[in-house]
């Protein structure tokens, strides 16, 4: 889709975490970068900030990253003391290249 002279790509992707949970990515690709991304599932996160954090790691990066790099960007970016239930920063990777790719078979793990 063209919007304003610019290539904008609205994506949306899911991965079931093995033993885990549902993760959940909305997204904009905008000239090759991630954009105004969203995490959501049915998993648990403390503290309250650390999904913010989540997203704004993800937003700018770009969208040809591989799900290792797209994990450890989001792995650096948690606050101190970060308690994931369900989810793990390889499992946002996953999701992202999931929904990025429009793929619902992305591997489960990250070599």
């Amino acid at each position: 889709m063209w919007s304003g002279g610019v290539e904008v790509y609205v994506n949306h992707g899911e991965y079931k975490v093995p033993g885990g949970k549902l993760v959940v990515v909305d997204l904009e690709v905008i000239d090759g970068l991630l954009r105004h991304p969203r995490v959501s599932g049915d998993f648990f996160l403390e503290p309250d900030d650390a999904l913010e954090a989540i997203n704004g790691a993800l937003d700018g990066l770009p969208a040809g990253l591989e799900a290792r790099d797209i994990a450890a960007r989001v792995q650096a970016a948690l606050p101190p003391g970060t308690v994931m239930l369900g989810l793990t920063a390889e499992a946002v990777g996953v999701a992202v290249r999931r929904t990025v790719t429009h793929a619902s078979d992305w591997p489960c793990c990250i070599t």
